[in-house]
């Protein structure tokens, strides 16, 4: 039925619960306070007022987000390598591969960065509508050539796939895209529309109001046919569950960084009731009462008194102490994704075995790669060249231990600037990476005295 075409699958629907969630970490402090009280619950009996400027103070700490960014800058800290079986104009399209401006790279590290953060994206080979073209030299004249779109998971509508000679492969699949248009002599207007692609053929709809009724339908818009008998999208996955079907990796990071949001305002609403002594008195009777440096106030009454009442500061280092212990439970999980898995010890044997000694990450990497070479593969096809070639993606970034593998990450965040030196050298004598009778003052100190590295100058000059 037309109706459903925009409709989203059950299996879809399924992925898609953590896909609101994700996003607002995403989005940081202003997409999460928009969240309201889906992701910081109202007290109950507190007001609408209090809860909204309780809401207004709250901040993120970007755990999720940071973690994702740290993790994708691990394997794309080196360019890509394109093999010398890639042919010359298939490499020539690498340096502007999505006609956007972005390269294989950045292309790559940005479907990295989703597959990570969303669990599930895809690469979509598409070639621009060629009509009026008859021959390979107006081809390349016109500069008509395949391309690749980075499919967002939360674009996706639903697919449907049967096995083809062994393989599962797509026989459909539906997504939204937004496309803009021309709206009267200088604006423009968004159309949310959807694209449904068959082994050779495609369709796109949108919606329509119906005749003589304020109801909407999705009508069938556009439609044509194409050279390639088969529907050039790869799916690439973060933690794989089915076909076409992916998790998060870090789903429980997130949930532990919306606990951390909750519990964080928690701590800065107590700490504001705390920093505000209140002043007590008893049996003043009508006595005067003036606050300041020169005013003294006088009661007849024996048992009369007047003090202020402050927080004993209990709760608040409790608060403090837990923050402090979810915060690095946050990078440890993130740190996980790095760990050599039991069996294999070095990065050159998990190179050499399978994936039973490879960390998450570098599973994720090795999905991707080959995701992008059959990418490669279907622009190939649509230019009948024989081979499209192979892509490789650094992966040397393994570690033995959790302890090596959080270190990892604080270190990325040092070098970037939003870890500081002292507090990465205590992470690091924390986890008995440094000796535990060395001092940061006297460190500081040493390298101070340390002869400038070849090829850089001294931080001290």
């Amino acid at each position: 039925m037309t109706s459903t075409v925009r409709e989203q699958t059950a299996a879809v629907k399924a992925m898609a619960e953590n896909y609101p969630l994700i996003t607002a970490l995403l989005g940081g402090t202003t997409a999460m306070r928009a969240a309201g009280i889906k992701h910081l619950p109202q007290w109950p009996n507190e007001t609408a007022d209090a809860y909204k400027a309780r809401l207004a103070s709250a901040t993120l700490f970007p755990a999720f987000g940071r973690t994702c960014e740290v993790l994708t800058g691990k394997p794309f800290s080196k360019p890509i390598t394109v093999g010398k079986d890639v042919p010359g104009r298939i490499a020539n399209w690498c340096e502007n591969i999505d006609l956007q401006g972005h390269n294989l790279h950045a292309f790559a590290a940005a479907v990295c960065f989703h597959a990570i953060s969303y669990g599930l994206c895809g690469i979509l080979v598409d070639f621009p509508n060629a009509g009026g073209i008859r021959t390979k030299a107006e081809e390349e004249a016109a500069g008509v050539r395949p391309y690749f779109v980075h499919i967002h998971a939360q674009s996706i509508l639903g697919w449907r796939a049967q096995r083809i000679n062994g393989v599962q492969t797509l026989t459909q699949l539906r997504f939204l895209e937004t496309v803009s248009e021309p709206d009267g002599p200088f604006g423009e207007r968004e159309i949310e529309q959807v694209r449904v692609l068959y082994p050779g053929r495609w369709e796109v709809w949108r919606e329509a109001e119906k005749a003589n009724s304020a109801e909407k339908e999705w009508i069938l818009h556009d439609e044509g046919t194409t050279t390639l008998r088969k529907i050039p999208f790869v799916p690439v996955y973060g933690r794989r569950i089915g076909f076409m079907q992916g998790v998060p990796p870090l789903v429980e990071l997130a949930h532990m960084n919306v606990e951390h949001w909750q519990s964080k305002s928690d701590q800065q609403t107590i700490l504001h009731v705390a920093r505000v002594p209140i002043l007590f008195a008893k049996l003043l009777g009508d006595s005067p009462i003036t606050v300041g440096a020169s005013s003294a106030v006088n009661a007849d009454h024996p048992d009369a008194d007047l003090r202020f009442v402050e927080h004993g500061g209990k709760a608040i280092e409790a608060g403090s102490r837990e923050l402090a212990a979810l915060e690095d439970r946050m990078r440890q999980v993130g740190a996980e994704l790095l760990v050599i898995k039991p069996g294999n010890l070095t990065v050159a044997q998990t190179v050499s075995d399978n994936e039973a000694g490879m960390c998450t990450l570098q599973r994720i990497i090795q999905d991707e790669e080959d995701a992008i070479d059959a990418a490669l593969q279907l622009a190939a096809e649509w230019v009948k060249e024989p081979e499209g070639g192979h892509i490789q993606i650094f992966n040397d970034f393994g570690v033995a231990s959790l302890a090596e593998a959080s270190m990892e990450i604080l270190r990325d965040m040092n070098v970037d600037g939003t870890f500081s030196d002292e507090s990465l050298f205590n992470e690091a004598k924390r986890r008995g990476l440094v000796s535990p009778e060395l001092t940061w003052e006297d460190e500081k100190k040493r390298i101070a005295l340390n002869a400038p590295k070849p090829g850089k100058a001294n931080i001290n000059d």
